[in-house]
């Protein structure tokens, strides 16, 4: 539960009250753990319906490939895996689903014990009306060591450790990876939304998209704990590059068909994108783009190393 645009990371980490304490896992358009504030419910749609004022944001499987820590074993997984990408705050841990090196799906299967420390080793969780009680997350609560300046740190791929030697490994337990996504997500097909306003199963028309592989045409197929009401969350392929900010877009008119119902607008003309349609990176059956035709350099959905 994912995903989780570069451009706006600091407002999603600030929004997303998850992965706090361990708790039901929740994967999808925000990242994974501890359930935040939610408002009072909101009336289900149960017909076709204009839906006006509408955020979208995009979020994705975090790559491996934007993190540069040591490679270390991982629960579930068989080979060893990027430290940082598995654990940090921009990782799978957080955004629920990443893209190893080698392009396979691999997503977080158990919380572990434990919530979250800030860049000083201090524990922080989500605040009950947005935001963290001691600051941004950097890292789960375990699976990393601390420096002679009690820092939390970690060993690097190439040598050397992120901030300063580590002396005494803090342990984490419980937390599992499993092979594959969390959920048959496509790109460019798949939208997060608060099922208390849209229905699951929902088809949704958004114009901005309407270049995309769907045409514009959306099926909602996840949640998350940071999209609430008119809030839609588009499963997109990986940028190239973790420095591309997709898109982010406010005051857009998307029309929804809750199951039952055919799914085709109304009468009349469509209304027109708010913004110029995506560029999709990859094909629109779930294949991300292969590790060596993207950039190097987790959102939820994913967020690049600080």
């Amino acid at each position: 539960m994912g995903t989780p645009s570069r451009a706006r990371a600091a407002a999603f980490l600030s929004s997303c009250a998850l992965l706090g304490a361990a708790g039901a896992l929740t994967l999808g358009g925000s990242p994974v753990g501890a359930r935040g504030h939610r408002p009072a419910p909101r009336h289900t749609l149960t017909k076709p319906t204009w839906l006006t004022g509408v955020r979208i944001t995009e979020y994705y499987p975090v790559p491996e490939r934007w993190f540069s820590g040591r490679r270390v074993p991982a629960t579930g997984l068989a080979s060893p895996h990027r430290i940082d990408w598995l654990y940090s705050a921009h990782g799978v841990s957080m955004e629920g689903d990443g893209i190893a090196l080698n392009g396979d799906a691999v997503h977080i299967d158990a919380l572990g014990h434990g919530g979250w420390i800030n860049a000083r080793g201090r524990r922080t969780s989500p605040g009950r009306h947005g935001g963290w009680s001691r600051g941004a997350p950097f890292w789960r609560a375990g699976a990393y060591w601390v420096s002679r300046d009690h820092l939390p740190t970690f060993p690097l791929e190439a040598g050397g450790w992120s901030s300063g030697v580590g002396t005494r490994y803090i342990p984490l337990t419980g937390v599992s990876f499993a092979p594959g996504p969390s959920r048959p997500l496509r790109y460019y097909r798949s939208v997060a939304v608060d099922p208390r306003l849209i229905p699951l199963g929902s088809r949704i028309y958004i114009a901005a998209y309407r270049s995309s592989p769907g045409h514009g045409w959306f099926t909602a197929q996840d949640t998350g704990g940071a999209i609430l009401g008119r809030h839609l969350d588009v499963y997109r392929s990986p940028p190239a590059s973790s420095s591309d900010p997709g898109q982010y877009l406010t005051g857009q008119r998307v029309y929804v068909v809750p199951p039952g119902y055919p799914a085709r607008l109304p009468s009349g003309p469509a209304p027109p994108p708010s913004a110029p349609p995506p560029s999709p990176t990859s094909p629109e059956g779930g294949t991300p783009p292969p590790a060596s035709t993207a950039a190097p350099s987790s959102a939820g959905g994913a967020s690049p190393p600080s």
